[in-house]
């Protein structure tokens, strides 16, 4: 009984902790980046034309994802109302999903250490950055990870029952973006296999039942895409598959170390604690590895940090190999390399923690503390740095890195998840609440979509000149209508508003021949000028566009 109600209280810790970190604020600044507004704009179209079959962007079929985020924000959008923060509800509630998973697994398998693996997961950067995202990424990694922990879980136990996680969350992960999960899945599968030299698990793990439920679950969305859209197939798995791994046509080129800094960085606050564990178990791995197969030792071995060792690195060494590299990639190994950390602390608890790794901890810790104090003074024009605020920053850093150092001296590893934490909620908060208004100034489209209804251009039509294009899809959506850009060719040769870099005007003056246009109003944190443009004369229309509208050649 009394076990029961503790694991009770830990999973209410885990769900208050949770809801916090994915939930609380995510409305607090606007859509921010290109792929926010435009996968929130493809679900509100999707659900203005109650078709959940092809995606579009302003009307025209968008085919570089799967359909799963985009139905999961319908539905949102269809019991919470179009909303920005609504959109990022879909990576919230996974990641929620994820880390329940991770708990009751580990309760299950690995008692003892399933508060420690949920509470580190949650917390790490990349977990709470996308979670907080309206993005495609949660949608593969927390499924993915559920599919993985489902697998090892029958690995162990033999219970067939547990492949048909594997087979249904591989099947979500793939409407999720495609054929890279179960691809990812089967490697780290066989790899581990073979290095246990265990090929009839590899091959067991084939369960008919478990196919047929995958394909029964991918297989009726993509063949209803292709049968609508015939380009499908070419759009989705040449071009946005193959062509983006095998080429830079995205421009997304990075060095082949790239990962090794985003993985350093995606474990903040648990880098220190999460390196020596990863190592720790990858030496560990590689001795068992070269055990006779027959040898009685191999048999008593737990080869469950085997397994996450090589799902941490099959996804890393996979996209390292892309030559189109996005941080967000490697979002599926982030949460193996948690639960390994988990899974470290527990097993060395008696252990005293070596002074120079709480020192690191500690330090980043402080670090992190003091660089998020200051970073309003970066965002907010003419607040300068003060001395009052360059102590206080420098004191809660110095005060931060006290806490948690002589804490874990004292006490281990016991009360590290708490000393850990805490900063990072007082630090999410701190953004939320102070530093959110500035975000959304300088990086949202949202504020500048309510400047353009302040000074009345609400249902007016709207071009950009050499302005962002997280600018462009921000105001898509923001707006519900498609931004047309002149660097583009798209002119309007009706009145409209122009959103020009500021500064740009005798660059695009040229390109309205001899439209009269007239300044509408600024948004300086953005560096952007409006401009009134006038209607274009059917000589101006026909100079600009080759087919003007019928309404403009009968004047």
């Amino acid at each position: 009984m009394l076990t029961r109600k503790l694991s009770s209280f830990e999973l209410l810790i885990v769900v208050a902790v949770c809801l916090f970190l994915f939930f609380y604020g995510l409305g607090s600044f606007g859509l921010v980046g290109a792929d926010e507004p435009r996968y929130a704009q493809i679900a509100r179209e999707m659900l203005e034309r109650n078709d959940y079959v092809t995606p579009t962007l302003n009307g025209v079929a968008w085919l570089e994802k799967p359909a799963l985020y985009y139905w999961r924000a319908m539905f949102a959008f269809e019991t919470f109302g179009v909303k920005d923060w609504a959109a990022r509800l879909p990576s919230a509630s996974f990641a929620l999903g994820m880390i329940a998973v991770i708990f009751f697994h580990m309760r299950r398998f690995r008692p003892g250490a399933q508060l420690d693996a949920a509470l580190i997961t949650a917390s790490c950067a990349a977990v709470i950055g996308f979670a907080r995202g309206a993005s495609t990424d949660m949608q593969l990694a927390a499924p993915f990870t559920v599919a993985m922990l489902g697998w090892y879980a029958w690995y162990e136990t033999g219970k067939k029952i547990w492949l048909l996680d594997l087979y249904f969350f591989l099947a979500i992960a793939t409407l999720a973006k495609g054929p890279v999960a179960p691809f990812l899945g089967g490697l780290v599968v066989l790899i581990f296999c073979a290095l246990r030299r265990d090929m009839k698990a590899a091959l067991r793990t084939l369960w008919p039942p478990g196919v047929l439920l995958f394909v029964a679950i991918v297989l009726p969305w993509f063949v209803a895409v292709q049968m609508r859209n015939p380009q499908f197939l070419h759009v989705f798995i040449f071009e946005h598959n193959l062509e983006r791994f095998a080429t830079n046509t995205f421009q997304h080129r990075q060095p082949f170390w790239y990962y090794v800094p985003v993985l350093l960085l995606s474990l903040i606050p648990w880098t220190f604690f999460a390196i020596p564990a990863l190592l720790d178990a990858f030496r560990s791995s590689l001795k068992d590895w070269r055990l006779p197969k027959a040898s009685d030792d191999r048999t008593l071995i737990d080869s469950f940090p085997e397994f996450l060792v090589i799902w941490t690195v099959i996804p890393i060494l996979f996209f390292s190999l892309s030559q189109s590299k996005l941080p967000g990639y490697i979002l599926p190994a982030i949460a193996p390399c948690t639960i390994l950390t988990a899974d470290f602390l527990q097993r060395r608890k008696s252990d005293p923690i070596h002074p120079l790794v709480i020192a690191a901890h500690a330090a980043l810790a402080g670090l992190i503390v003091g660089l998020f104090l200051v970073f309003p003074y970066f965002f907010l024009q003419g607040l300068p740095l003060t001395v009052k605020a360059k102590l206080l920053a420098i004191g809660l850093s110095a005060g931060s890195f006290m806490l948690i150092y002589v804490t874990v001296r004292r006490t281990g590893p016991r009360f590290l998840r708490v000393v850990t934490i805490v900063p990072v909620i007082i630090i999410l908060g701190f953004v939320l609440r102070v530093v959110a208004p500035s975000i959304d100034s300088f990086y949202s489209a949202r504020p500048v979509a309510a400047d353009l209804m302040a000074i009345g251009a609400d249902g007016r039509p709207v071009a950009v000149y050499n302005a962002k294009r997280e600018l462009r899809f921000g105001l898509g959506f923001y707006r519900n209508q498609k931004i047309s850009s002149y660097n583009e060719k798209e002119i309007p040769v009706f009145q409209h508003l122009l959103i020009a870099k500021a500064g740009s005007r005798p660059e695009f003056e040229p390109l309205l021949k001899g439209r009269q246009f007239v300044p509408a109003g600024k948004f300086p944190a953005q560096h952007l000028e409006y401009y009134w443009v006038s209607a274009a004369t059917a000589s101006q229309a026909i100079a600009t566009d080759p087919a003007p509208p019928a309404s403009i050649t009968k004047k």
